[in-house]
């Protein structure tokens, strides 16, 4: 029961990097064929990562009530239990994409819009009443909230599978999702740079959420395609599609950022494994998707072709975070 005690909701964060590389995988596989395999089989072993971390979690909330308590109003680490969201929602992505399985789909949607909305709130409210908040436990982990939010029109496609009230329900929530998570997440994008430029750099541990920035940024771009390709209110898509390329080189210029912080950590000061590592695989893994997104909606081969190169340090970066946490989880058994 220790393990349950101890649970680091920040572990969801697993699952959402898992279910990035399933579906990019699984889409560039129109470049090379047995990607595909490789998207559904991440799939399937996301499934078993998921509930493996999800009966902790619930048994956590049940047993020791008081510890996962602590752990959300705590400036630093509350907003990692916005992964619990984050990773049901893109798990229940996996399934319209790899698996084509909208039913099963459908009900994880729900579930990720439930804990998402629950964690996005509850954890800003816990921020508000706080009190100030010190300088140091500002980072792009506060940007796990905003992307909970953003990426629920991942859900898109049950705009057209519904009907009735039910329907105004989904066409709703999924705008209100994007546009919530977005602005959310422009405001934090203030204030956490802010830290970056009146603060020291963050301890080597913590190195990797400098890529974090990638994550909004990136399923942004893809939430925003999913909602003009399947809404159902009459909208112009072009506006929206042009928007999406200059969010995309945001991204871009986040991408050179976070390459030549990375650098200057590994060269100047040390770049340990730990959980964090996860940080580096989703916001890549969405940024990637983004630029399938645009490459094909703009019909630019050059884009298709840098996510398609992207795509392997992201499949190299995932398979090493995972075998360093499997052994990392033998040591500590």
């Amino acid at each position: 029961m220790d393990f349950v005690k101890k649970f680091n909701p920040a572990l969801f964060a697993s699952v959402m990097g898992t279910g990035a590389v399933s579906i990019a995988s699984y889409r560039y596989s129109q470049y090379w064929e047995p990607l595909k395999e490789i998207g559904i089989a991440l799939t399937y072993l996301n499934i078993v990562l998921y509930v493996f971390l999800l009966l902790p979690w619930l048994l956590r909330w049940i047993i020791y009530t008081k510890n996962a308590l602590d752990d959300l109003r705590h400036p630093a680490m509350g907003h990692f239990y916005g992964t619990s969201g984050a990773a049901t929602i893109v798990l229940a992505a996996q399934f319209i994409v790899t698996l084509h399985n909208l039913k099963l789909a459908w009900y994880l949607w729900l579930w990720g819009l439930i804990l998402t909305f629950i964690f996005a709130f509850w954890m800003s409210y816990e921020i508000f009443i706080a009190g100030e908040v010190d300088l140091k436990h500002l980072s792009p982990a506060w940007y796990i909230p905003p992307v909970a939010l953003v990426i629920i029109p991942f859900g898109a496609v049950f705009m057209r599978t519904t009907a009735g009230y039910t329907n105004q329900i989904v066409v709703t929530v999924n705008y209100l999702g994007w546009g919530a998570g977005f602005f959310l997440y422009l405001v934090l994008y203030a204030v956490v740079t802010l830290r970056f430029i009146r603060h020291e750099l963050m301890p080597p541990q913590m190195a990797p959420l400098i890529w974090m920035n990638l994550g909004p940024i990136g399923a942004s771009i893809t939430a925003l395609f999913a909602l003009v390709t399947n809404s159902t209110i009459p909208i112009p898509k072009e506006p929206f599609m042009v928007f999406a390329f200059f969010l995309w080189g945001l991204g871009f210029w986040w991408l050179v950022m976070a390459t030549a912080l990375t650098i200057h950590y590994v060269r100047n000061l040390h770049l340990p494994y730990s959980t964090s590592w996860w940080a580096f695989i989703f916001p890549i893994g969405a940024f990637t998707n983004s630029t399938l997104d645009l490459g094909e909606a703009f019909h630019l081969n050059l884009l298709n072709a840098f996510g398609f190169i992207l795509l392997w340090p992201l499949l190299g970066l995932w398979l090493v975070t995972t075998i360093k946490m499997i052994k990392l989880r033998k040591t500590l058994s």
